[in-house]
């Protein structure tokens, strides 16, 4: 059969359901430019607002699965795991988990993704490190696998079909779409060749996904994917209604990892990135291994820095801080109220720390830094927050997002649980 981009997105827009035909077509044709950007936008909005049913989701997963190659370690001899988070405001756990699982003895090849909206992005992180590449060719990334344990690396020729969708997604208000999300994961996670892999899904004001009953549709649609291609697959859902721990950027999240892996860190920080090791370590068949520990005796630090060394970056070097800084106070005495994610995910991006189109560069300084969590008391006048950036003009837009994104109250906000659920097949 023969296809045309206006007749499948007009299928799709009118509530029509695509045939696998339709979507090998489509993927393959945008993949190799055959369908241009403005054309996939549309196509990408039609399915935000009429959805991909089970069917559809499946071929669409497999056909970006297929636009590139499929790794394959289990000639290593260790066990191979991973772990995706949906992404969140201050998700800096991939920075601390992927070298605390390499060090209880899995390996980890971790193919990451850049900033997506308001969430931050693994790679933007990491490169604010002097120096680290998260280039590597397949033979290079099954060398370090085979001399670190672990590798963090841009997918390349892996699912390069997700890898154009997700930069095109970024830029036209087509994230928050369940299906979209699912097959842009899956695709990247299945390609990459780890024998388990660990969901992380967010649930809250700074999600992806507005609700939790959608939070946990998603959890069952990228588990039930996992399954269906030969990869064990679970997930948690995990509360992101707060930022997670005290920083939201890139070099201020990285920062902050690093005393994750010195065995301190923000608590919320330091508890997801534990229990998130002891799954990958028990889907991959080494559970009696203790994550705490490596924490706490430096082997998971030796072997972070054995990581990013490989990967040319220079630790030794101070990460950057934006130039230009600005403080908000507490308004009054009390208690600090609720810290509302997705405000302080947004001023991030507008002071720098995020991109508004495909290959835009982000300021490694730039982000909002959080001085009193939610429960502790503040003092009138007491800095709460600050915000870095390169560019001064960007101070009042940011300033404004995270205006009543946050209170003082007298009496401490109700706790909720860290951990929401757990979802296994």
């Amino acid at each position: 059969m023969t296809f045309d981009a206006p007749t499948v997105i007009r299928t799709k827009r009118d509530g029509g359901r695509l045939s696998d035909a339709a979507i090998d077509w489509v993927i393959a044709a945008y993949t190799d430019g055959r369908v241009a950007d403005e054309q996939m936008s549309a196509l990408l909005m039609a399915i935000v607002w009429r959805g991909l049913d089970r069917g559809e989701l499946a071929r669409w997963t497999a056909a970006m699965l297929a636009s590139g190659e499929r790794l394959d370690f289990s000639d290593l001899g260790v066990p191979t795991v991973d772990k995706h988070s949906t992404g969140g405001v201050g998700d800096k756990i991939t920075l601390a988990l992927v070298p605390l699982v390499a060090a209880c003895g899995a390996a980890v090849p971790q193919a990451s993704g850049r900033g997506l909206g308001h969430t931050g992005g693994t790679l933007d992180k990491l490169e604010s490190i002097a120096g680290f590449t998260a280039r590597l060719s397949n033979p290079r990334v099954r060398d370090q696998l085979r001399d670190v344990g672990a590798a963090i690396f841009a997918a390349g020729e892996l699912a390069p079909a997700d890898a154009k969708l997700y930069a095109l997604r970024d830029v036209t208000a087509t994230v928050e779409s369940l299906p979209l999300i699912a097959s842009s994961v899956m695709s990247k996670k299945l390609a990459e060749g780890a024998g388990a892999l660990v969901l992380d899904v967010k649930v809250g004001s700074g999600a992806l996904t507005a609700s939790e009953a959608q939070s946990r549709e998603l959890a069952h649609a990228m588990v039930e994917l996992g399954a269906a291609h030969g990869v064990p697959t679970r997930a948690l859902l995990t509360d992101m209604n707060r930022p997670l721990g005290a920083t939201v950027g890139n070099a201020l999240e990285v920062a902050e990892a690093l005393e994750v892996l010195a065995g301190g860190g923000p608590p919320d920080v330091a508890e997801l990135t534990v229990r998130l090791a002891a799954e990958m370590l028990e889907l991959a068949g080494i559970g009696d291994r203790d994550p705490a520990r490596a924490l706490r005796d430096g082997t998971a630090m030796d072997r972070f820095r054995q990581l990013i060394a490989a990967q040319g970056g220079d630790l030794s070097v101070p990460l950057p801080v934006g130039a230009c800084a600005e403080t908000v106070t507490a308004p009054r005495g009390g208690t600090m109220g609720d810290i509302d994610a997705m405000a302080v995910g947004l001023a991030a991006w507008r002071l720098g720390a995020g991109r508004s189109r495909p290959g835009h560069p982000v300021q490694p300084g730039a982000g909002v830094r959080i001085h009193r969590r939610p429960g502790e008391p503040v003092a009138a006048g007491e800095p709460l927050f600050t915000l870095y950036t390169d560019i001064p003009e960007r101070l009042g837009a940011a300033m404004a997002e995270l205006d009543g994104g946050f209170s003082v109250a007298d009496t401490p906000p109700l706790s909720r649980p860290l951990i929401v659920d757990r979802i296994a097949p």
